[in-house]
């Protein structure tokens, strides 16, 4: 992966966007996409959508979310401490003394969440996980009318950590889930953009997917694609205490998992996996029961029907501060997208059995 992709990736990471607060991080892949798409655009809810070959007769939608779980200031009590809930499936057992930063109408407030340490803790009440309503956000302030000049009720926090390099190719931080897949939609237009297309592509960095695929759903009605193609985070199985026989195999570094089951389209998955056999691009196959929770789903059901995928890039210990992913993925991810898209013809039909 060439150093500026790695430098978007670290600028990813490092602007905050939960669901419902992506106008800072739609700013900088608004930015990305206008060298190399044909149009850029934003909707009513925050989504941005990069155009290549508008006009074309298959219309196909790539899209990768890039909201983040976070909280929610709900009350500040009298001596100046912030009381949150969840935006997003946050897991209290991970997030005690974590730094984090409150994003507030005049600029971003540091604090931390507190807790009482373990010296004062009750024997029966060490090594329990606090509930979310018995945490708190400290940003040093002396008493509640000195925090409500810096923060209000309403306003979102993150955990404040950015993208530290690992060995052997992977990195970590918080929120891969899924600036992974919004990085692989900008990436996959820039591959796209000295291609002849016979297709229209739209690269979508959707909102809101955290709290039920909403951008996903909005921007699949106004686009009404033939194709859809969610790139989102998948569960890694290679880390110790994960069971394979419950989630499949999928391991970093090993290629993007490519899926089947009732959420993606067994003409669509097969054509995938040829492309990625040709082009000698490493991928992984996992099984999804069921619905698989991603902008795949909300596309698959737009309207009369869409053709859906999924490209997942394997992820540890998602949903915390700390999710690692490998780098190569993410190369070999675009990849097959954009290999994929310059060889698609319209013509090309999807329906199952045909």
């Amino acid at each position: 992966m060439h150093s500026d992709s790695v430098e978007l990736l670290r600028e990813l990471i490092g602007t905050a966007s939960p669901s419902g607060y992506e106008w800072g991080i739609q700013e900088v892949l608004r930015r990305c996409m206008q060298p190399v798409c044909d149009e850029v655009r934003s909707d009513v809810h925050g989504n941005v959508i990069g155009v290549l070959n508008a006009g074309a007769p298959m219309r196909v939608m790539i899209s990768g979310h890039c909201d983040e779980i976070g909280f929610m200031i709900m009350h500040i009590d009298e001596k100046g401490y912030l009381y949150f809930a969840s935006v997003g499936g946050v897991d209290p057992a991970v997030i005690s003394g974590q730094r984090v930063m409150v994003h507030a109408r005049d600029g971003a407030v540091f604090g931390v969440i507190g807790r009482k340490p373990i010296h004062l803790l009750e024997v029966e009440e060490r090594g329990k996980p606090l509930k979310m309503h018995e945490l708190f956000i400290d940003i040093g302030a002396r008493k509640k009318k000195d925090a409500e000049k810096r923060v209000a009720v309403g306003d979102y926090a993150t955990i404040d950590v950015g993208l530290r390099e690992m060995c052997n190719g992977l990195v970590a931080g918080r929120g891969f889930d899924d600036r992974a897949g919004a990085f692989v939609v900008v990436e996959t237009l820039r591959r796209l953009k000295q291609q002849k297309l016979k297709v229209a592509v739209y690269g979508v960095t959707s909102v809101q997917e955290e709290i039920g695929l909403r951008g996903a759903q909005t921007s699949a009605y106004g686009i009404d694609p033939h194709v859809g193609i969610a790139v989102d985070v998948g569960f890694a199985s290679d880390f110790p205490g994960c069971d394979p026989k419950r989630t499949g195999e999928c391991v970093l570094g090993k290629g993007p998992a490519l899926h089947r089951g009732p959420n993606i389209n067994p003409v669509l998955s097969r054509l995938m996996e040829g492309c990625a056999k040709k082009h000698r691009i490493a991928f992984q196959v996992t099984a999804e029961p069921r619905a698989t929770g991603t902008d795949a789903n909300a596309m698959q059901v737009n309207r009369s029907g869409v053709a859906t995928a999924l490209v997942s890039i394997p992820n540890r210990y998602m949903h915390t501060p700390v999710e690692v992913i490998s780098l190569e993925d993410l190369d070999n991810a675009s990849r097959l997208l954009a290999a994929f898209l310059a060889e698609l013809k319209p013509g090309q039909t999807f329906i199952p059995g045909t």
